[in-house]
């Protein structure tokens, strides 16, 4: 399987090839060259890291098969996720929630940032490769913390991670500024999450600062969904939910299924676009927006307008104007790479581009596009709490309230739950009626107590840790900083 950039076709490497490069030199995504087909039938029966070699062993091709194997086996296997990876549960006749957020740091980041730190170093002795690796990692909230836990204390890695100063929630900021490990960095960047992302994808375009790094004997590389290495793993939960369902009994093999994920990023939701394309009987990903909902105007107009107002929400991974996968999906459905640049070079210069009406037509073909607001999605907690005994996250409710308001009487859907409600647990006691402090252990303790839920172990472990890290710096400084490690 050979990868081409999105924005210029011809521009292409092997699998570990961009794993190891992370984005391409001309600033485009590495995409694969073609849709591998799998026979749902053939994948009944097998536990999720088994799954996870089939389905990673068709796009990953210059890696062996028993490197997947010991690899997923790490990861997936017994004692991880909680011994039962991609759970789907039960929420309502026809509807279902796929809980991505039992791994150690509570996020869906998770399923892909557990295997990805064994892609890259297994990416380097494919390929020969003995140069220091310097990841850069942009984050939203949760992304940051997920990278930092599986790359610390690698040898011959260093990862710097920039979230949103005050754009985090305080759980996620304590989760990033107290990481361990001696080869971890983070810092807060002065701005959104946007111009963290901004900042570091300038970094990896400047051809001056790429030879410098390659004079000190280094190389740099991404961890954000940018990264080809970060999205092929969240492929293997869109069809561990589909056979979940089928052995239950929920439907059978062969049934259309619709998803809603909460997205701002578009990588999670891309994910279910490629099990699509490989032959899982998906009927309609619907994509689900905060008030940030840039992709949902997108989606009724074929306007892409980052020119708007920014807002924090309770649901701070979501906040996000600037879409990276986007692209990915712009190049699948056009076949075009110099348009895509194109829109591209207007979406950096202009901060809007637009698609054809064929090509919106094309995307609408598979995805449905909408988005709730703060109050829409603290009522979502609330009823899913009050019908199902369900406690969702802010994400997770976003997501619930547009699959109410999307979903098809013909085909179940399955909401991507994405990440533990104690994470946010002020926003959720709020939505549940009940009084929030300021202080987020607390709000853990009102929320544990009220709910009879127990909170994850790893998110109380945070009460008292001193923050290693509170250094805040301007967009513009992150080449500087990244040149230092």
């Amino acid at each position: 399987m050979r990868y081409c950039s999105t924005r210029n076709a011809a521009l292409e490497r092997t699998a570990s090839q961009a794993i190891l490069q992370g984005i391409a030199e001309d600033g485009g995504l590495f995409v694969p060259e073609s849709f591998p087909r799998v026979e749902l039938s053939a994948l009944a029966g097998l536990s999720y890291s088994e799954l996870a070699v089939r389905i990673l062993g068709l796009y990953l091709t210059d890696y062996s098969t028993e490197f997947l194997r010991r690899a997923t086996a790490e990861v997936y296997g017994p004692g991880r996720f909680e011994n039962r990876p991609a759970r789907t549960v039960r929420l309502d006749d026809g509807l279902y929630s796929l809980e991505l957020w039992h791994g150690p740091t509570c996020a869906f980041k998770d399923y892909a940032l557990q295997l990805m730190p064994r892609l890259l170093v297994e990416a380097k002795r494919i390929n020969g490769d003995t140069s220091r690796t310097v990841i850069l990692v942009a984050t939203s909230g949760d992304t940051g913390k997920a990278a930092l836990e599986g790359y610390r204390d690698l040898p011959g890695i260093e990862i710097a991670v920039f979230y949103p100063d005050h754009g985090t929630s305080e759980i996620q900021r304590l989760q990033m500024a107290t990481q361990e490990g001696s080869n971890v960095h983070v810092y807060a960047v002065r701005g959104n999450f946007d111009d963290a992302q901004t900042g570091v994808k300038r970094v990896f375009t400047n051809a001056a600062f790429a030879a410098e790094c390659a004079a000190q004997g280094k190389h740099l590389t991404s961890a954000n969904s940018i990264n080809w290495g970060r999205l092929v793993p969240q492929i293997v939960y869109y069809f561990a939910s589909y056979l979940q369902l089928a052995a239950a009994g929920e439907l059978h093999l062969g049934d259309a299924v619709d998803f809603c994920v909460p997205t701002g990023n578009f990588g999670d939701i891309l994910a279910g676009y490629y099990a699509k394309q490989m032959g899982l009987p998906v009927g309609r990903l619907i994509c689900a927006s905060n008030r940030n909902h840039v992709l949902s105007d997108f989606g009724a107009t074929g306007r892409y307008d980052a020119n708007r107002p920014f807002y924090k929400t309770t649901s701070p991974s979501m906040d996000i104007l600037v879409s990276s996968n986007l692209e990915r999906l712009l190049y699948h459905e056009s076949g075009d790479a110099a348009a895509v640049a194109s829109r591209m070079a207007a979406l950096a210069e202009h901060k809007d581009y637009s698609v054809t009406p064929a090509l919106l037509a094309r995307i609408g073909e598979d995805f449905s596009f909408g988005w709730a607001d703060e109050e829409e999605c603290a009522a979502a907690i609330s009823l899913s709490y009050i019908m199902s005994n369900y406690l969702a996250d802010p994400h997770t409710a976003a997501a619930l309230k547009v699959a109410d308001d999307l979903r098809r009487t013909e085909a179940p859907c399955v909401v991507l739950s994405t990440a533990s409600p104690y994470k946010f647990a002020g926003a959720v006691l709020a939505a549940l009626g009940q009084d929030a402090g300021s202080d987020d252990f607390a709000n853990i303790a009102a929320l544990e107590s009220y709910t009879n839920a127990p909170a994850p172990a790893s998110l109380k472990n945070l009460a008292g840790k001193q923050p290693r890290f509170d250094r805040v710096i301007a967009a513009e400084e992150i080449a500087a900083v990244a040149c230092a490690l």
